[in-house]
């Protein structure tokens, strides 16, 4: 099996992450797009997240709407912070049998050369790039094992989670920014300030 992994802290996941995931797991050549729920990303300021377990449950919401998707709550159990390098080696030994992949949007790709044993990842595993509005990349540029999603046709939204946090702690109207069950979820569990 062929398996990407979309990693994120996904606080909250909102719109945009949902079409890339729904996106990737029907037309990336994937069996399954596993959402990695992250405790903490080194690369972001440190600040107070929602409870994992609020942050996990919205995304097997989304998960449940999407063909082909599906949660990994494994890199709640590893040490902190998370480096995706060591997620992938836990992955690849847990399931021997599946081959997996990272999917990151172009704005990661900027930063990949970053992110610790980044070359490790795009040789033994791999890299598929989402595209999103304000990051070019270039195809030609690309090493070997690293894919740009070129499909014209694929879905593009510039939002974040920081919008939304800042949204709803205005108690702003977050419909169509987060799906529906997302946005039900916050305001009945009090998330974001809501």
């Amino acid at each position: 099996m062929r398996i990407g992994i979309f990693g994120g802290s996904f606080d909250p996941i909102h719109t945009g992450h949902a079409m890339v995931a729904n996106y990737c797991g029907q037309f990336c050549g994937l069996d399954e797009l596993w959402l990695m729920l992250s405790p903490r990303n080194p690369l972001k300021p440190e600040r107070e997240f929602a409870p994992d377990a609020d942050r996990l449950e919205m995304c097997r919401i989304v998960a449940g709407s999407c063909r082909g998707v599906r949660v990994s709550d494994v890199e709640l159990s590893l040490p902190l912070p998370s480096y995706s390098y060591k997620t992938l080696c836990r992955l690849r030994e847990m399931h021997p049998a599946c081959d997996f992949c990272v999917v990151i949007g172009a704005d990661n790709w900027e930063i990949f050369h970053r992110w610790r044993d980044w070359e490790r990842i795009i040789r033994e595993f791999g890299v598929i790039i989402y595209p999103r509005p304000g990051y070019d990349v270039d195809p030609a540029s690309l090493p070997e094992n690293v894919t740009l999603i070129s499909d014209p046709d694929a879905p593009l939204a510039l939002i974040s989670s920081t919008f939304i946090r800042n949204l709803a702690a205005r108690r702003g109207d977050v419909n169509f920014f987060l799906p529906l069950a997302i946005a039900d979820y916050i305001r009945k569990h009090h998330l974001y300030g809501y």
